[in-house]
């Protein structure tokens, strides 16, 4: 029965969106994580370094569990996807993954360190730095697309480089260091906040100059993408996502500074959502950008039953998880409790 389920027309669609959403959180979620990395070398004291780290260090790891989700979905259920675009993209992921282990063996080592203390700063900076740009270079070379010929990738090692990429490392260091900014102003007080609340106007500026630069440059070096956004009707109906993207652009500025602190961390998260609506319509329908559908690319019914009853088992296990995690550790984050700090709402709890 599971497997004449998998038959039908629209599961390439189902798992188009499963992939998508998984992309989504782990953009969204550790997005804020990378984005405290970014800042960290950035605060003025290193007891503003301690309530930063504190602050993600209770989730971080939950955050990056769904990299390895949409990951393995992408290979199991759309394999073209993984035979094409991991030789394509084999080194910055490959950067991407190093980078993230370096980050994530600073939590540890900085907490032990005294006198090479800064060694760690470095690593976990530079791993969460590290770590984006390898991201941006991937998107931008999906935007651009992808060399094809014969159903097999048909570049070279270093085909993923270009200037789009690049922009696209830029624009998501200012995307990510914005969320993360957005996080430290809802999750801290006093001078940690302060420097929140000033970062976050430069972490803004940067995000919407770059994400301009990446839609114009997009449209004129990538026809399809062009023909996605201008032609008619499609102008009519899209035009709503630039608009609301600069309203929300416009909402963040102004509320930098009234009081509100979950406010500029939610509108930083609906701005980077607003990009990947953006990114799913330059793309759709391709898992390889202008070469395979995800109907070309879709597994055959019997892998996507063994996938879909893993994925009905384990995906409400995660976000139980990740709730939890987040509704333990929620409130304003305090030094002396835990490794590096605490929350105002478990420390009362204990």
């Amino acid at each position: 029965m599971i497997v004449e389920f998998m038959q039908g027309s629209y599961v390439p669609l189902l798992f188009a969106a499963l992939a998508t959403f998984c992309v989504t959180v782990y953009v969204l979620a550790d997005g804020l994580d990378l984005g405290v990395g970014i800042l960290f070398l950035l605060a003025p004291r290193d007891a503003d370094r301690d309530l930063m780290m504190a602050t993600v260090e209770p989730v971080w790891d939950a955050n990056e569990t769904w990299l390895v989700m949409g990951g393995t979905l992408l290979v199991a259920a759309f394999p073209p996807g993984y035979y094409v675009l991991l030789p394509a993209f084999y080194l910055p992921i490959m950067f991407m993954l190093f980078a993230l282990i370096f980050r994530g063996i600073a939590f540890e080592f900085r907490l032990q360190a005294t006198r090479f203390r800064f060694i760690w700063d470095i690593a976990f900076a530079g791993g969460s730095i590290l770590a984006t740009l390898c991201q941006g270079l991937i998107l931008g070379g999906l935007i651009g697309g992808v060399p094809v010929e014969n159903g097999m990738f048909a570049g070279g090692a270093f085909s993923f480089l270009s200037l789009l990429g690049v922009m696209c490392g830029v624009g998501l260091i200012g995307g990510y260091a914005l969320i993360g900014a957005g996080w430290l102003i809802w999750k801290t007080e006093g001078p940690t906040q302060v420097f929140a609340r000033e970062v976050a106007r430069a972490a803004l500026i940067l995000t919407a100059v770059m994400m301009a630069l990446v839609s114009a440059w997009s449209a004129w070096s990538v026809p399809e993408v062009a023909a996605r956004w201008f032609a008619w009707p499609n102008l009519l109906l899209l035009a709503p996502v630039p608009l609301v993207t600069l309203a929300v652009i416009v909402a963040i500025w102004r509320g930098l500074w009234d009081g509100a602190e979950i406010r500029t961390f939610l509108l930083s998260l609906t701005l980077f959502a607003l990009g990947l609506i953006g990114l799913v319509v330059s793309l759709w329908p391709y898992v390889v950008p202008r070469s395979v559908t995800v109907w070309d690319g879709i597994a055959d019914p019997q892998a996507l039953a063994f996938i879909g009853v893993g994925i009905v088992l384990i995906l409400p296990v995660v976000l139980a998880y990740q709730a939890h995690a987040y509704w333990v550790f929620r409130g304003k984050s305090t030094h002396g409790h835990g490794a590096y700090g605490g929350t105002a709402s478990s420390a009362a709890s204990h």
